[in-house]
């Protein structure tokens, strides 16, 4: 028999239990857009921090306590002195209800730092202006906020000049910052910036500070701004050749990496548990096949008695298993594509054409996989038992 008559056979078998076979070609479906869509998120959230990292210049160094260490001012003071060092600003963060008008917002990273931070980061003023080292000295209640929360305070309205407060403590916004966007896994818009003396005054108390941000005088002095603050830290934390570090000294590329080394980990994950709907989808094929076999029993009898070979009765059921993995991955692919035009979870999907073609394939294989016992079952029959079945 050829091909194309067996082909035939399948369309046929398949319409006859539409609602069955649209229930099977579901769960491919399921399956392969889950699979594009999250390796999609994945990959969106990847190249969000890397954009979000790289962002802030290739000559930044950040420095972070370890074992309920101190960094103090005086710390990011002698950092400053350092040759191959620009900058070097302390960082008090805490995160702080802010309200305004009977409207309130969580602000996750509430920092106090000094006027070169901005520049450090790569922080510019959308409206208004950012505060000066007059603030800092005299604890000015003063705050540059981000434009997520700009927004979420002030809707519609110049936020230039109002008092809001800060767990209940009045600040008066001197100047919104330009958008950073958001890596889906945190919103770099969701921040205040105010004086380190403020902040520590009103919120965060005199302890350690969060982080040292230390700016490099240009991306070739990087490696040159790390010894430097290495050996600084060293003398001042009385930290011998023997002992463990107290701190820890990353550099854009470092935490790049390791920011990267996370997120991949991630869609692994999310691709993963994608595969496992495609496995089921593969397990309902099997069981969808092996119910029809059942049903079609007398059918197969007498198409073996009239002459139909063992092969035509095995590709029959094997090719209307391939099918519906076919059409399921298919629409799959048409689903998960769409999807990745929307944010998801603040996230903009970045698509894999790979991933398409991965997923496609492994759905034809799928049903050729799980359609095999059901059709070498079928083929097996023998036609005088296939008759007499009830």
């Amino acid at each position: 028999m050829r091909v194309l008559d067996i082909a035939g056979f399948a369309l046929r078998g398949l319409a006859a239990n539409k609602m069955r076979s649209a229930l099977t070609t579901l769960g491919i479906l399921i399956g392969v857009a889950s699979v594009i869509l999250l390796i999609a998120v994945g990959n969106g959230a990847s190249t969000a921090v890397q954009n979000s990292i790289s962002g802030l210049g290739t000559n930044i160094i950040t420095i972070s306590p370890q074992r309920n260490a101190k960094l103090t001012a005086q710390d990011a003071k002698a950092l400053a002195e350092a040759d191959a060092v620009k900058h070097a600003s302390p960082v008090s963060s805490t995160s702080a209800t802010t309200i305004y008008g009977g409207k309130s917002y969580d602000v996750s990273q509430f920092l106090g730092t000094d006027p070169s931070y901005f520049e450090t980061t790569n922080s510019t003023p959308a409206q208004g202006s950012l505060f000066g080292d007059d603030d800092v000295q005299r604890a000015r209640k003063v705050v540059v906020i981000g434009a997520t929360v700009a927004t979420e305070l002030f809707p519609g309205t110049d936020p230039i000049g109002k008092s809001l407060l800060v767990n209940n403590i009045p600040f008066t916004v001197t100047g919104v910052l330009a958008s950073k966007g958001s890596s889906g896994l945190q919103d770099a818009d969701n921040i205040a910036v105010a004086p380190l003396s403020t902040v520590q005054n009103a919120l965060t108390g005199f302890g350690g500070l969060s982080q040292i941000v230390v700016q490099a005088r240009s991306g070739d002095d990087v490696a040159t701004a790390q010894a430097e603050a290495t050996a600084i830290l060293n003398g001042r934390h009385h930290i011998t050749g023997t002992q463990t570090a107290d701190y820890r000294v990353l550099s854009q590329e470092q935490l790049l990496t390791a920011r990267t080394q996370t997120t991949e980990t991630f869609t692994v994950l999310l691709a993963s548990v994608a595969a496992i709907s495609l496995l089921v989808g593969g397990i309902g094929i099997t069981n969808i096949m092996l119910v029809t076999v059942t049903e079609r029993i007398r059918e197969i009898g007498i198409r073996k008695a009239v002459g139909a070979p063992r092969s035509t009765i095995l590709g029959q059921f094997l090719v209307e298993a391939t099918l519906l993995s076919l059409f399921g991955g298919a629409l799959g692919v048409l689903v998960g594509v769409i999807g990745t035009r929307f944010t998801i979870a603040g996230i903009e999907p970045v698509l894999v054409p790979s991933s398409v073609l991965l997923a496609f394939a492994v759905s034809a294989l799928i049903g050729l996989f799980f359609g095999s016992y059901p059709a070498g079952r079928a083929a097996r029959l023998r036609p005088i038992e296939a008759l007499r079945h009830e």
